[in-house]
């Protein structure tokens, strides 16, 4: 084994370890369910906001973002970008500090689907069964795209072949998870998103010095042509159509259902942090893309005459970058932010998934009479069997971290943002009516996805967004009014302070 190749290697167990040695220290700490899930509503600002855009990222903003800037310039990548920017402000602006007084107000729900039983008081928990049946099939495939990034990083960094880097990258992520829960999925997310967050600024910063200065490297890249950098342009002659603008916008719907981006706003421990909390996510956000962004495009200059531009190899460019652009050891470091992103967003899918399950399925249908001990006992269970379905869908070499993003990310943002939104801010949305919104979003998504061209061409989280929205509108016109305590206690929520 070469210097090289150890320098990494050491980089990789210090990492590794510091990670591993915050699940025990966390899992002494688990007195229940709650403690075990959001922490007690314990976490301060910086760790709640950094937590939930690590959470949020995953292995698709250091591996399937920059793979689409280098494929293919700044379109599609620029304006998915900039819809998630926003969708990220706007759902810590309007929805952080009225989902976590509402979830604390109705019956104190530490889950998503806990909390729409409780706002509807659905004694049949009808929309517990469906929504944790969206959940369990969306987290896996969203769970399989960060263990791709695992098993593509360690197979392009140290050779090891594909099938067992998927087997590493998942013993990792189940030993933290499992033993630590809540606050230990938050308090790594803490470090690999400041982790995550440097080295894309780093490396960004330094591409562009090494292509001799920002001006220069501007130029290299529009040398390309002008659909490169050109957000506007899709090609010779092309201009990037409305339906395509649209569609990558629409990303931004997505983090109103997202629940375990939502979870992260029920377990902070004052609203009168949210502010704060805001502005560190949104800034954090906009810094991350932009170094993305630049790693991609200037990697298509620095990287020459090296070509990843087939079987999906465009997601290891900025792995590629950094082998070249740093001495081992602090290449090692950073490239722990790639299995930072794929850890923190598999983490936190494998924890709401669990939850979901073992509180709203486990107990309500399964074992009403279950211990505290025996619901931690079977959200464990259900981490692995999520987890061992995910490697299933990874096993592919040609796996793509985009696609499988994009297709859980739409599942949820139509499946659960609509309701999320109506839950917290309309009074008349009854319980008939989240319950045929969340299967008709949910389905739309499905549908759409297996077709193609034409308007079919626009991204499933839209027509999924607004179908659910609609028909969660028009059933609950149509149904008779909420019940009385359901109002009433719509508007003691209202009425409550900070």
């Amino acid at each position: 084994m070469s210097i090289h190749v150890i320098s990494m290697v050491i980089a990789f167990v210090i990492y590794l370890g510091g990670m591993i040695l915050i699940g025990l220290r966390h899992s002494k700490n688990m007195a229940n369910s709650e403690d075990f899930f959001l922490g007690a509503r314990s976490t301060g600002p910086w760790v709640t906001a950094l937590s939930a855009e690590a959470s949020d990222m995953s292995g698709w903003l250091l591996m399937g973002l920059p793979g689409v800037a280098y494929l293919g310039g700044m379109k599609e990548a620029f304006w998915t970008a900039f819809g998630l920017t926003v969708g990220t402000y706007l759902n810590w602006f309007f929805v952080a500090k009225r989902l976590r007084k509402y979830t604390i107000h109705a019956g104190n729900a530490i889950t998503i689907p806990e909390f729409f039983t409780n706002r509807f008081k659905d004694k049949s928990h009808l929309i517990s069964l469906v929504s944790v049946i969206f959940i369990v099939f969306f987290f896996t495939i969203y769970t399989a795209s960060g263990f791709v990034a695992c098993a593509k990083l360690f197979n392009a960094v140290f050779g090891i072949p594909y099938a067992g880097a998927l087997v590493l990258g998942i013993v990792i992520i189940l030993v933290y998870t499992v033993l630590g829960g809540y606050l230990a999925v938050c308090s790594t997310d803490f470090v690999q998103g400041s982790l995550m967050f440097i080295a894309l600024v780093v490396t960004a910063i330094v591409g562009a010095v090494a292509l001799g200065g920002p001006v220069e490297a501007v130029e290299k890249v529009n040398a390309l042509g002008e659909s490169f950098l050109n957000p506007l342009v899709n090609g010779p002659g092309q201009r990037f159509g409305a339906l395509d603008i649209i569609s990558a916008l629409g990303w931004g719907l997505g983090y109103f259902g997202m629940p375990h981006i939502l979870v992260r706003f029920m377990g902070l421990r004052s609203n009168q942090e949210v502010r704060l909390s805001r502005r560190i996510a949104t800034g954090w956000v906009i810094i991350a893309f932009i170094g993305a962004l630049l790693v991609g495009v200037f990697g298509k200059i620095y990287l020459f005459p090296l070509d990843l531009s087939a079987n999906g190899a465009q997601e290891t460019v900025f792995i590629q970058v950094l082998l070249k652009m740093f001495p081992s050891f602090i290449a090692g470091i950073f490239l722990c932010g790639i299995l930072a992103a794929a850890m923190s967003t598999a983490d936190s899918q494998l924890l709401v998934a669990a939850s979901a399950f073992s509180r709203d399925i486990y107990t309500v249908f399964l074992n009403k009479n279950a211990t505290e001990k025996q619901n931690l006992l079977m959200s464990r269970i259900t981490v692995l069997i999520v987890a061992a379905v995910a490697f299933v869908i990874a096993l592919d070499p040609a796996s793509s971290i985009f696609s499988l993003v994009s297709y859980a990310w739409a599942g949820f943002g139509a499946t659960f943002g609509p309701l999320v939104l109506l839950s917290l801010f309309w009074k008349g949305a009854t319980r008939n009516g989240a319950l045929a919104g969340l299967v008709c979003g949910g389905v739309t998504v499905i549908v759409w996805k297996q077709l193609g061209g034409g308007i079919f061409n626009l991204y499933e989280i839209i027509p999924g967004f607004a179908v659910c929205l609609l028909v969660t509108v028009i059933v609950s016109l149509l149904d008779k009014p909420a019940d009385r305590e359901v109002i009433a206690e719509y508007e003691a929520y209202q009425k409550l302070g900070d």
